[in-house]
C-alpha cells in the first residue's frame, strides 16, 4: 500500500506548497478559503474576513504564517505491475459482456449495472489506458448486431406497410442502444477517440456501419421501396388515410437520420407518383373520354391531396418535388387537347383561375394563352358574321368582351406582380382585332348604331358614371376596328338625325361625346361644332321670323333648320312629296323672308326628316298625334275621304313609292294603328285601300307614332355603304400621288406598303384594290411603269 507521502513527492527546491498562501487555515476544522476568490474590501480584507471575525469571535486559534496541511480523504493507494493488468482484463471483459449484451435485440444478461459499466469504461481506458482494444471489440460487437438485424429483416415474413412498421421498430431499437451506449462508454469517446481524430466517434462508427449493410442492400431497400408504393397505391386509390400512415412518418424521421432519405424514399416516391399519375391520366382522357373540365378538377383534387399528404409526412422540400411530377404526369401530353377544351367549357373565373395555376405549375401558360386568343378570335369572329342577329352584335360582343376582362384580371393574374399577364393582354387585344376583320365594315357600322341608340335613349334613371361606362365600353370595340371611316360615317348620320328630330338625351353628352372620339380615337370628329353651329343660327333666324309675323298667322307653328350641305350627311332629293297648300305657303313666305336676310344663299327643301302635330278625333275622345311630315300628309288625305286607295295617295302626295309605303305601313300595320286597310296584312300592296280608324284608343292625350325617317332604311344603308366607298378610292388615289410626288419613283411593293401606311388612319385597303387605283393612276399618267422594270412606278410631273 503506498503512502500519500510518496504520492505527492516533490524536490528540495520546490516551493510548491510554501509560496501558496492560503487566505486563512482552520487546523482544528480543516477548513479554508477558495483560492481564486479576490479581495472585495481594503487593503487589510479580503474574502475571509468575515470568516476571521467569525473566528475571533469563538475565540480560535488562527495561524495565518504557519504551514498548509491536504487530508485526501477515500484514496485507498494505486495498482501497479500484474495486479493492475489483473484488474483492467476483469474490467474488460465485464464490458466486454455489456456491450454484448445492449447489442443483442431482446438480451437480459447485463451483468451489472448501468453506473458499473460507466466506471468500468473510465477503468479501462484512463487507468489501464487499453482505449485502442476497447474500440476494436466496439466495433466488432456493432458489425455483429447489424449483421444479426439485417439477417432478421430480411428473413420476416411480413410484407409491405406492416414490414415497414417492423423496420421502423429495428431502427428506433439500434439508434436507441447507440444512444445509450454513447453515455456509458463516453470516456472512450472522450479519452480516447478524440486524441486520434482517424477514428470515428461511437454514434457514427455504428451509424455508418448501419447505413453500409440495412440501406446499401438490394433486398431491405426493395422492400422498403415495395412498401412505400403499397401504402401510396392504397390511400390513392381507396381516397383515405392509411392506418398505418405513422410508420411511414417514422420511417422518415430514420431515413432521415441515415442520410438516405433522398436516396431510398424521395426518389423512388416521385418517380413512383410520375409513374402512377401517368396511367390514370390516359385512363381518364384516352379510355374513359373525361371531359375537360372534369378532368380539370380531378387534377385539382389530386394536387391537393398529394400536397397534403407530403406535408403530413414529408420534408417541406420534397412536397414541391411531389406536386409537380403529379401534375406534369397528368399533363403529359395533354396541354394542348386541356387547353382547346377549357375554353369550350369552362365559363366561370374560378375554374379558369385553376388551369391557369396548373398550367403555371407545368411550364404551360404559352400553350394556355395561344389557344385563349385562337378562342376569343375564333368566338369573335362568329359573333360578327352572324348576320341573322347583326342588331344584337354589339351587345353580345360586349358580354364576351366583360367576360374575357374578368377572366384577365381575375384569373390571368402573375403571381409574383398579382397584376394581368400581359401576354394573355395583348392576345385578348390580337384576337378582338382580327376577329373584326372577318367582316369589314359591319363591325364598325353596327358599333356606331349602337352608340346612336345609348344616346338616344338617355341615360334613363342611372347615374352620368353609369352611363360615360356604358359608352366607353362601346368605344372600347371601337378601337379593335381597321375601318375608322366607317364607323365615322355611321356615327355622323346618326347624329344628324338625333340632332335634327330632336331625339338625343342631351346636348352635352353630344358634345361631350364627339369631344372624346377627336381626342382620344379619331381626329377627323371635328363634324360636330359646325352641325351645332347650324342649329343655334336656324334657332336666332326663327325668332327673328316668329317677330315679324302676326300672331294669327299659321306660320307661328312652323320650325325651320337651316343646314350647310357641306357639314350634314344628306343627299340632295331630285323630287320630294308635294305638301298641302297651306303648308306650302307658310314655306314660301318664309323662304322670300330668308332671301332678303341673306342674298345669294339658295334653300333646298328637304322634307324627309320633318316632323308634324296632327290633332285627331277618335270615339274615346282626341289625342294629339306626333308623326313625320311624310304620315302627316298622308292622313290630312282622309279630311276629305273616308277611303282611300293607295294609287289614289301616290298620285295626290308624289311621294316616292318604297318611301309611301313605309308610311302607309306605319300608320295602319303597326301597333298604333290610327288607319286601317283592306285587305288585312302586314305588307303594302298597290291594290289596298285604307281607311280612318276612329275606334283607336291609347291611354296617353299626345301619342307618338313611330316615325320611318327615323330608322334607316336598306337604301340609305347602301348609299351609305357606296359612299364610304367612294370615299375610300379618293384617299387611296391622294394618298398614292401624294406618295409617289414626294419619291418621285417607288417599286410595287414599297409604294404598297406606303400606301397602306398612309391610310390606316381611316381604314386598312385591300392589296387588290390599291392595285386597282394605281392602274388607274397609270391609265390617267399620274405616274408610268419604267421600260426595263415593269414593277417600278415613277411620277410624272
Amino acid at each position: 500500500m503506498t503512502d500519500v507521502i510518496s504520492l505527492l513527492t516533490f524536490s528540495d527546491t520546490s516551493k510548491a506548497f510554501t509560496a501558496y498562501r492560503s487566505t486563512v487555515v482552520d487546523v482544528d476544522n480543516q477548513s479554508a478559503s477558495h483560492p481564486r476568490k479576490t479581495p472585495r474590501l481594503d487593503a487589510d480584507s479580503d474574502s475571509g474576513s468575515a470568516s476571521r471575525s467569525r473566528d475571533s469571535v469563538k475565540g480560535k486559534n488562527v495561524d495565518r504564517g504557519g504551514p498548509v496541511r491536504i487530508q485526501v480523504h477515500g484514496f485507498a493507494g494505486g495498482i501497479v505491475g500484474s495486479a493492475l493488468n489483473k484488474v483492467s482484463d476483469n474490467l474488460f471483459v465485464r464490458l466486454s459482456r455489456s456491450i454484448r449484451a445492449l447489442l443483442e435485440k431482446g438480451s437480459n444478461e447485463l451483468s451489472t449495472t448501468y453506473e458499473g459499466v460507466y466506471t468500468a469504461c473510465r477503468g479501462v481506458v484512463c487507468v489501464a489506458g487499453r482505449g485502442e482494444g476497447l474500440y476494436e471489440m466496439l466495433k466488432a460487437e456493432i458489425h455483429r448486431c447489424v449483421n444479426r438485424l439485417a439477417e432478421e429483416l430480411e428473413k420476416t415474413n411480413k410484407e409491405g406497410v406492416e414490414w415497414i412498421g417492423h423496420f421502423v421498430e429495428t431502427c428506433a431499437w439500434f439508434e436507441g442502444q447507440v444512444a445509450l451506449l454513447e453515455s456509458l462508454l463516453t470516456y472512450l469517446d472522450r479519452a480516447y477517440v478524440l486524441k486520434n481524430p482517424s477514428l470515428p466517434s461511437i454514434h457514427d462508427l455504428a451509424f455508418t456501419r448501419f447505413r453500409e449493410r440495412i440501406f446499401s442492400g438490394y433486398f431491405i431497400v426493395e422492400k422498403l421501396q415495395k412498401g412505400i408504393s403499397t401504402w401510396v397505391t392504397w390511400e390513392r386509390n381507396e381516397g383515405q388515410v392509411h392506418i398505418h400512415r405513422p410508420f411511414l412518418k417514422e420511417l422518415v424521421s430514420h431515413l432521415i437520420t441515415h442520410h438516405v432519405y433522398d436516396a431510398i424514399f424521395e426518389r423512388h416516391f416521385v418517380e413512383q407518383t410520375r409513374e402512377y399519375f401517368s396511367k390514370e391520366s390516359y385512363q381518364m382522357v384516352e379510355v374513359e373520354k373525361a371531359k375537360a373540365k372534369v378532368f380539370l378538377a380531378h387534377c385539382n383534387q389530386r394536387t391537393n391531396e398529394e400536397q397534403g399528404r407530403a406535408r403530413d409526412v414529408m420534408l417541406d422540400g420534397t412536397i414541391a418535388l411531389v406536386k409537380d411530377a403529379a401534375i406534369r404526369a397528368l399533363f403529359e401530353g395533354r396541354l394542348e387537347w386541356m387547353a382547346k377544351e377549357v375554353f369550350m367549357e369552362c365559363k366561370g373565373t374560378a375554374d379558369l383561375k385553376k388551369a391557369y395555376a396548373l398550367f403555371s405549375s407545368v411550364d404551360g401558360l404559352p400553350v394556355l394563352c395561344r389557344e385563349f386568343k385562337a378562342y376569343v378570335q375564333k368566338t369573335v369572329q362568329d359573333l360578327v358574321k352572324d348576320a341573322s342577329k347583326d342588331d344584337e352584335m354589339v351587345n353580345r360582343l360586349l358580354e364576351f368582351k366583360s367576360f374575357a376582362d374578368t377572366t384577365l384580371k381575375e384569373a390571368f393574374l402573375d403571381p409574383s406582380t398579382k397584376q394581368n399577364n400581359q401576354d394573355f393582354s395583348y392576345g385578348l387585344i390580337d384576337a378582338f382585332t382580327k376577329g373584326f376583320k372577318a367582316r369589314r365594315n359591319k363591325p364598325a357600322e353596327q358599333i356606331a348604331k349602337h352608340v346612336d341608340r345609348l344616346m338616344r335613349h338617355g341615360q334613363r334613371g342611372i347615374s352620368d358614371a353609369a352611363f360615360e361606362a356604358l359608352l366607353d365600353a362601346a368605344l372600347a370595340l371601337y378601337r379593335f376596328t381597321d375601318d375608322k371611316d366607317v364607323f365615322r360615317t355611321f356615327y355622323h348620320r346618326a347624329l344628324a338625325k338625333r340632332l335634327l328630330l330632336e331625339r338625343s338625351a342631351s346636348d352635352d353628352f353630344e358634345k361631350a361625346m364627339l369631344k372624346k372620339l377627336k381626342e382620344k380615337y379619331d381626329p377627323e370628329f371635328g363634324m360636330g361644332d359646325h352641325m351645332f353651329n347650324d342649329l343655334a343660327l336656324s334657332r336666332d333666324i326663327m325668332r327673328e321670323y316668329h317677330a315679324r309675323i302676326r300672331d294669327d298667322s299659321s306660320a307661328k307653328k312652323l320650325s325651320v333648320m337651316v343646314l350647310q350641305r357641306s357639314v350634314w350627311p344628306f343627299l340632295a332629293r331630285e323630287k320630294d312629296v308635294d305638301l298641302p297648300s297651306s303648308m306650302q305657303a307658310d314655306l314660301n313666305h318664309y323662304t322670300t323672308f330668308y332671301k332678303i336676310k341673306h342674298q345669294g344663299h339658295k334653300l333646298d327643301w328637304d322634307h324627309s326628316l320633318g316632323t308634324a302635330t296632327v290633332k285627331a278625333r277618335f270615339a274615346a275622345g282626341p289625342k294629339d298625334l306626333t308623326v313625320s311630315l311624310y304620315q302627316a300628309v298622308v292622313l290630312l288625305l282622309f279630311n276629305k275621304e273616308t277611303e282611300i286607295g293607295y294609287r289614289y295617295i301616290l298620285e295626290e302626295t308624289r311621294m316616292d313609292d318604297g318611301e309611301l309605303k313605309r308610311t302607309l305601313q306605319s300608320l295602319a300595320c303597326a301597333s298604333k294603328k290610327v288607319l286601317k286597310k283592306r285587305p288585312v296584312g302586314k305588307d303594302v300592296n298597290d291594290n289596298d285601300v285604307f281607311y280612318f280608324n276612329p275606334e283607336f284608343t291609347d291611354p296617353r292625350a299626345k301619342v307618338h307614332i313611330n316615325s320611318i325617317q327615323a330608322k334607316e332604311t336598306a337604301e340609305e344603308n347602301q348609299r351609305a355603304q357606296s359612299h364610304i366607298e367612294g370615299d375610300r378610292k379618293h384617299y387611296l388615289d391622294a394618298a398614292i400621288v401624294r406618295i409617289m410626288k414626294a419619291k418621285k419613283e417607288l417599286s410595287h411593293e414599297q409604294l404598297k406598303n406606303e400606301t397602306i401606311d398612309a391610310v390606316k388612319s381611316h381604314f386598312v385597303p385591300d392589296v387588290s384594290v390599291i392595285k386597282q387605283r394605281i392602274d388607274g393612276l397609270v391609265e390617267q399618267e399620274y405616274l408610268r411603269r419604267d421600260e426595263e422594270d415593269r414593277n417600278l412606278y415613277i411620277y410624272v410631273a
